[in-house]
């Protein structure tokens, strides 16, 4: 059963997300990086992990790929500060390596409690480890924009931003991924 929303609940898995140490990243972080946005987001973003500015600030999306993120939701339509935006892991890893197994893992009972918490619309997996860990489906070539219900959520997984700093053809991309997860939001 997903719990009623609640925003005191949200406040209170970003207080044991950034007491958490169930796995060794937190040894290594400058603050964790719970998520933000409203409790009532009808759009819940999950990346992959925080970067340097993210581990810095503790806020999700701060550097370059996340002014690309503000740029590509704009372009689509949506506010930012109208979506939840968080990560599979709460912690950078060293070098900005790819999660491990194990990480994702620890982290996970977070990124579930979040999803039941805020309740969206739609959840957009942001890149394959995203994609992966909440749908299990793989290839986010493939798999962008397309609207994805399973385990009664509705998922529109979408390229990563930090793919468009190497690509910037992927922009276009982007934009779409989001304006698909958009129209599910106006629907109603």
């Amino acid at each position: 059963m997903i719990p009623t929303k609640d925003a005191k609940k949200l406040g209170e898995i970003a207080s044991e997300i950034n007491a958490c140490t169930l796995c060794p990243l937190s040894k290594t972080r400058t603050l964790a990086v719970p998520g933000e946005g409203p409790q009532n987001a009808r759009i819940l973003l999950v990346g992959e992990a925080p970067g340097r500015n993210e581990d810095k600030t503790g806020k999700p999306f701060a550097g370059a790929a996340g002014n690309i993120l503000t740029e590509a939701l704009t372009k689509a339509e949506i506010n930012r500060a109208d979506c939840f935006i968080t990560s599979v892991i709460k912690c950078r890893p060293p070098g900005n390596r790819k999660p491990n197994d194990d990480e994702i893992d620890a982290c996970c009972t977070h990124l579930a409690r979040q999803i039941a918490s805020v309740n969206p619309d739609v959840i957009v997996p942001l890149g394959n480890v995203a994609l992966t860990t909440l749908t299990g489906l793989k290839n986010i070539g493939e798999m962008h924009g397309k609207q994805i219900t399973m385990t009664n959520k509705t998922y529109v997984p979408a390229y990563h931003p930090a793919a468009v700093l190497y690509n910037r053809k992927l922009m276009e991309k982007l934009i779409w991924d989001l304006s698909v997860a958009a129209s599910i939001t106006s629907d109603d």
